[in-house]
């Protein structure tokens, strides 16, 4: 432990303080208890700004200056271990921006305040604990734990069908973190239950290929069978095609901001742990099974966007869209080149915040409507003229939905031509078949917004008002972040590169 260490443990437990303020505060505050909240996300926030500006974007491993290490349960070498690399940080710095931004667009949240609040601020920091721990039993807690406060903030806090939706959102996370769990127990009993026996960096490097492992009768490669065990493990909460079918339920019913975190931030724990934990500690596996993931990838994009296409609920289809962004990331990370990794990791980012636009403006737009249908199932129109009726909304969620369409100076533009450049020469057909999704893509979003904006202002529309200054203060600096990094990515590439060109070395001498 040395240097700035205690800072990753101040990110960590910041949100914890916030939640013991919130219990503290008599229910009947209400408004305090929301300032309460805002002020402990703004700190964090700066936290991770100040870990931003420290950080040594030469170094390629984890930082050493950041490093915590300390006994946890002494008996099975589990250790609170904290650290940080260039793939975990832009991750870190996502979450502190967007669950600021969502404790402003939960302001007008009337139900169980105090338990909404504490509830948020509990799961920022599981979600913490997922990008930091360097220990994978700890992360296995952080990940389990995550799933307490979204099974309550979906099922309180949603729409008609929230108790199904929460229901099925625990029972997918947890049947993969169940497989997550044979995976771990199998890495520590293969390695003798040693003082590294839990620690990722110690499995990393491939050290398992010759290993085999009596099933069945058989003896079986122990890499390749829980290489696959993790995959699906993280896969379900990519989500990959077959295991996608809990998203659209918990975005349709969850409250804006917890669509927001799911979208932008949860998602992306999935190709983390692509990323921290399967392709490191086994990349032998992980290159012999780069064609199939490759092919998933594709299978969600296209696949995502046809149902994208289909939906006439505007909310449902930005979350099939995701299941179609998230395959361009799955795209990059089969390819196991600079230009792909690097790719996949920006598009995790920049995903993360078009998405979280997209998610705002609908939920505003629900304040003010009650309804999200484009088309209402009697077959007349939800939404009509919206363009002349909301001016200053119209043209925040026309730079939304052409950074998520991947416009040229925007931020998907940039992710998803790296994605492109790093797997063409691997996987040239994928690639062109690839193309056809950022094709129905453009399609189903400019339908949607044809429908919802063009056109004579149908009469029930005529009474909303256009965007607050609150709902402007907050969406602009994810309006920036999309168009900055659009025109100027460096700040996140420099930040990726020496970690990501690591793994990728790793991954090529396989």
């Amino acid at each position: 432990m040395s240097g700035h260490s205690n800072l990753l443990s101040w990110i960590l437990w910041m949100p914890i303080v916030g939640v013991l303020g919130v219990l503290l505060i008599p229910r009947t505050k209400e408004t305090l208890i929301r300032f309460w909240s805002l002020i402990n996300t703004v700190i964090t926030l700066a936290l991770s700004v100040v870990l931003y500006m420290k950080f040594d974007t030469t170094t390629p491993g984890m930082q050493a200056a950041f490093t915590i290490k300390k006994a946890w349960i002494s008996q099975f070498n589990i250790f609170y271990h904290l650290a940080v690399d260039g793939i975990s940080l832009p991750m870190i710095l996502l979450t502190s921006l967007l669950f600021f931004i969502c404790i402003l667009s939960s302001w007008t949240v009337k139900k169980q305040v105090k338990g909404y609040f504490a509830l948020f601020l509990f799961l920022q920091s599981t979600v913490f604990g997922v990008f930091l721990s360097m220990d994978f039993f700890l992360f296995y807690v952080y990940w389990e734990v995550m799933l307490i406060p979204m099974f309550f903030l979906i099922g309180i806090w949603g729409g008609e069908n929230r108790e199904y939706a929460a229901v099925k959102f625990f029972l997918y996370t947890f049947f993969g973190s169940i497989l997550m769990l044979v995976g771990m127990v199998a890495l520590y009993f293969v390695t003798g239950q040693g003082v590294d026996s839990f620690n990722i960096l110690a499995l990393s490097g491939g050290k398992f290929a010759n290993e085999t492992v009596n099933m069945f009768g058989m003896a079986l490669p122990f890499a390749k069978i829980f290489f696959v065990a993790l995959f699906i493990g993280f896969a379900i909460k990519v989500p990959v095609f077959p295991f996608h079918t809990w998203l659209p339920h918990a975005h349709v019913q969850a409250p804006t901001a917890i669509s927001v975190i799911l979208a932008g931030v949860l998602l992306k724990m999935g190709t983390y742990g692509f990323l921290r934990i399967a392709f490191p500690i086994f990349p032998g596996a992980s290159v012999y099974f780069a064609d199939a993931i490759a092919w998933l990838g594709l299978i969600n994009i296209i696949y995502g966007a046809f149902c994208a296409m289909a939906q006439t609920d505007v909310k449902k289809l930005v979350a099939y869209s995701s299941v179609s962004h998230m395959g361009f990331v799955m795209l990059g990370l089969a390819a196991m080149t600079v230009q792909g990794v690097n790719g996949a990791v920006l598009q995790m980012f920049n995903h993360g915040t078009s998405t979280a636009m997209m998610f705002l403006l609908i939920g505003i737009l629900y304040e003010r409507s009650h309804h999200r249908w484009i088309v209402r199932p009697d077959g007349t129109k939800g939404f009509g003229g919206l363009y002349t009726q909301l001016p200053k909304f119209s043209i925040i969620f026309i730079i939304a939905m052409f950074a998520s369409m991947g416009l040229p100076g925007l931020s998907g533009f940039i992710s998803e031509a790296l994605i492109f450049l790093g797997i063409y020469n691997r996987f040239t057909t994928i690639t062109v078949i690839a193309v056809l999704g950022l094709l129905l893509g453009a399609a189903y979003l400019l339908w949607m917004f044809k429908r919802m904006f063009f056109g004579e202002v149908i009469e029930e529309n005529k009474s909303y008002t256009d965007v607050n200054s609150r709902e402007i203060f907050y969406m602009l600096p994810l309006c920036v972040a999309v168009i900055l990094f659009g025109v100027y990515p460096a700040p996140l590439l420099n930040i990726m590169k020496a970690s990501v060109g690591k793994l990728v070395s790793l991954l090529a001498q396989f």
